[in-house]
């Protein structure tokens, strides 16, 4: 054994033991050049989409973070390749993966990448475009559209809010509110004819909306040269509908199947939106 001289002259000049749970001190200067540049400018193009109620262009997200149209086009390829966003022809939203970390407080970009897929999926089923509608603070809202590959979109010449007695996506709204959220929205809106076909008489209206089938039609009551088919997506804290829309001599499926297809994704929407807590995002 070395003798105790030697023992304390090797504590000496042993390193000092650290104290246990007590991390090094960093400066304020020193913390901020550990921060991922990169990672900053990714989680500010994912932040943005998870709060906007449309598909946002690359354009737009570039404009809105002052990057570059170069960076912000990689970040989001990037992004999109991991599957926390998703392109859309009109723009990006969030992808698969977005959704596991969302918070309960603001998501409504969740909400339309909901919808987004549920739109998706009936064009290619059906071949026709398809679009989704909401009863919010006493109106009926068009919150999306998906154009078909055979067909070409409804031109809304006039608006939702103001023809939802005379199109599938708003009979089908009407007929699913309780009596007296119905009569209140007939009272506030006047049942206009937008062409030959439109119900303008209250009476006739209201007892199509009572006692008509689990899926609504228009025929060409809203545009000369298309017919609409619509379902409901009902949701706790939601009232809504999705449709296609059909035109005129257009060769597809009896109207059944394809009120049935749409009944099958509606059916998967009001699922996830219910489940997900999505049944009242911001518009």
């Amino acid at each position: 054994m070395p003798p105790a001289s030697a023992m304390r002259e090797l504590s000496a000049d042993a390193p000092p033991v650290p104290e246990p749970d007590r991390a090094p001190r960093v400066s304020a200067p020193e913390r901020e050049q550990t921060l991922i540049g990169s990672v900053q400018r990714a989680l500010s193009l994912i932040d943005i989409v998870a709060n906007a109620p449309r598909p946002i262009p690359v354009k737009t997200l570039a404009t809105a973070t002052s990057l570059t149209p170069g960076t912000t086009y990689n970040l989001v390829r990037t992004l999109v390749h991991e599957g926390y966003l998703r392109t859309e022809p009109d723009g990006v939203i969030l992808g698969a993966r977005f959704p596991g970390f969302a918070e309960a407080a603001d998501r409504r970009g969740v909400f339309v990448a909901r919808v987004r897929e549920a739109l998706n999926a009936v064009t290619e089923a059906t071949g026709v475009t398809a679009y989704l509608s909401r009863f919010s603070d006493g109106e009926v809202h068009l919150i999306d559209i998906v154009d078909g590959r055979r067909s070409p979109r409804v031109e809304l010449w006039v608006g939702l809010q103001d023809s939802a007695h005379a199109t599938a996506l708003g009979k089908r709204i009407l007929a699913d509110l309780p009596r007296e959220d119905r009569l209140d929205y007939l009272s506030r809106h006047p049942l206009g004819e937008l062409t030959p076909h439109t119900i303008s008489d209250r009476r006739v209206l209201l007892n199509q909306l009572e006692h008509g089938a689990e899926w609504t039609v228009d025929r060409e009551e809203y545009a000369i040269g298309h017919t609409c088919i619509a379902v409901p997506v009902i949701a706790p804290g939601l009232t809504a509908s999705l449709a296609v829309s059909i035109p005129t001599g257009h060769r597809v499926a009896p109207h059944e199947e394809i009120a049935r297809q749409l009944r099958a994704a509606a059916d998967r929407l009001a699922l996830q939106l219910g489940a997900s807590g999505l049944g009242q995002p911001p518009l």
